[in-house]
């Protein structure tokens, strides 16, 4: 969990990188408390905003993906995060710059409501969510940090 005081706050989780492109959700109030991980899509649906913290750190990591287009072939593809399987209008490759030359791409809902999901899951099978929503966070921190070099700061 983490809080935004203000729109500053929540615009510097990003990398100075994604700034140039950055579109702030409508409707936000400081201060903000984010439980898990806050994630909306841009008003003209190309890109897909995520911030989150890593389990056991309350550093807010932001990554701006891009939707890529998979070709028109309508198939099944599971999102790497939550394990929803869709089709691709749900689950779809999520692209990010690491440099100007080089972008990394994982399948992943294509609204990045995984939370959501995984909570139906656990709902329906009498589970309590803690444990996968950790899992969840785990693996945001595993690819933003395999792919794009993003280390947690240490502890002040």
């Amino acid at each position: 969990m983490f809080r935004f005081e203000s729109d500053r706050d929540l615009i510097e989780s990003f990398r100075p990188r994604d700034l140039r492109v950055m579109e702030m959700p409508p409707g936000l109030t400081f201060p903000l408390f984010v439980r898990d991980y806050l994630a909306w899509t841009e008003t003209s649906g190309l890109r897909v905003y995520l911030i989150f913290s890593a389990p056991g750190s309350r550093q807010p990591i932001g990554i701006i993906f891009r939707r890529d287009s998979m070709g028109g072939e309508n198939v099944t593809r599971m999102c790497e995060w939550c394990h929803h399987s869709g089709a691709s209008s749900e689950v779809t490759m999520l692209t990010t710059d690491v440099t100007n030359k080089r972008r990394v791409g994982i399948s992943l809902c294509a609204d990045l409501q995984c939370k959501e999901r995984l909570e139906d899951a656990a709902n329906r099978a009498g589970r309590h969510t803690l444990e996968a929503l950790e899992q969840l966070r785990a693996r945001m921190f595993r690819f933003a940090n395999e792919a794009l070099g993003i280390e947690l700061e240490p502890a002040a």
